[in-house]
């Protein structure tokens, strides 16, 4: 494979926020090109699909709040941050119980980067089966997130499009998807 690598030979943190850090790296290419770039440092991101059945019809759980971002309400999986020092698992477990007041079993289905055209971080998806509820939601002082149950069919139909316009909701459903593949049991079908 031919090498591709660029060579920083200058960097500085450009800017710093609460969620994230912007740094600008002088770099030279393979060829000798020489370029300045930017990229973001933000902490390690996690996302939980809560699988469930509901009369026999699997469900998942989600969250409906207010965005900032698009300033609109989006339904999401329960997702959040992953702290300093902790490991992605553990913080799905207490995002999980945080958002939703639940706990569960999870199984790790993948990890990727966001964006690696300026983004250093990744994004745990983790899918969580044998729910119960535990305790009231423990949410963040900004925070105002309604759980709703919603059938899985329905939500994986509707992935992309009104409530469901998130990237971040389209790759756990691939992320559910291949799995569910291997587990008949998760039975999904997007027939009409």
């Amino acid at each position: 494979m031919k090498d591709m690598s660029w060579k920083t030979v200058r960097g500085e943190k450009a800017f710093s926020t609460p969620i994230f850090d912007g740094y600008l790296d002088d770099r030279i290419g393979p060829d000798g090109r020489k370029g300045r770039f930017i990229w973001l440092d933000s902490p390690d991101w996690v996302v939980i699909i809560p699988w469930l059945l509901v009369d026999g019809v699997p469900h998942f759980i989600m969250e409906e709040q207010w965005r900032h971002g698009p300033s609109k309400v989006t339904r999401e999986f329960p997702a959040g941050l992953v702290e300093k020092g902790e490991s992605a698992l553990d913080a799905a477990r207490r995002e999980f119980l945080e958002e939703t007041g639940c706990r569960g079993d999870f199984t790790e289905l993948g990890s990727v980067n966001p964006n690696p055209a300026f983004m250093a971080n990744h994004q745990t998806y983790f899918l969580a089966e044998n729910i119960e509820h535990v305790a009231r939601q423990s949410l963040d002082a900004n925070e105002e997130i309604e759980v709703v149950t919603v059938p899985v069919e329905d939500a994986l139909r509707e992935m992309g499009t009104g409530l469901y316009d998130n990237g971040i909701m389209m790759a756990a459903a691939g992320f559910f998807m291949r799995y569910a593949e291997k587990r008949p049991g998760l039975r999904i079908s997007l027939g009409r």
